[in-house]
């Protein structure tokens, strides 16, 4: 199962809401992404049955193994370019997070790793 941008919108926000016993919410999870509870409901579903989490009710949602790694790769993604548009072009921190949500989904892996490379370069951060 390929992953839509809303499918890997809603791990990154699991994963976000996610409390220390790492189980989120709906109600976080609706009021993150600002839609409504069916649409939670219905994604969580969907990801649950393609086993990228468990939902028990009443309990919360919980990522698989499967599911974490997808997240994390989602968060890694936006920290990237978040990081390039406002170390490098100087974008102001809300529109970078706007910005890097709409292109997490679309970069291809060669421009994403050739990003992270020159930010490593010019920072001199680990990578």
């Amino acid at each position: 199962m390929k992953l839509t941008s809303n499918m890997e919108d809603y791990l990154e926000a699991v994963s976000l809401c996610a409390n220390e016993a790492g189980v989120a919410r709906v109600s976080d999870i609706r009021d993150m992404l600002g839609v409504k509870t069916p649409s939670v409901t219905g994604a969580v579903k969907a990801l649950t049955e393609a086993g990228y989490m468990v939902h028990q009710p009443y309990k919360g949602i919980e990522l698989t193994a499967k599911g974490r790694r997808a997240a994390e790769d989602v968060k890694k993604r936006h920290a990237i370019l978040s990081r390039f548009l406002i170390q490098v072009l100087g974008v102001t921190p809300r529109t970078a997070d706007i910005d890097a949500c709409k292109m997490e989904h679309t970069i291809s892996r060669e421009t994403l790793e050739k990003l992270h490379d020159y930010l490593h370069k010019q920072t001199g951060e680990e990578r």
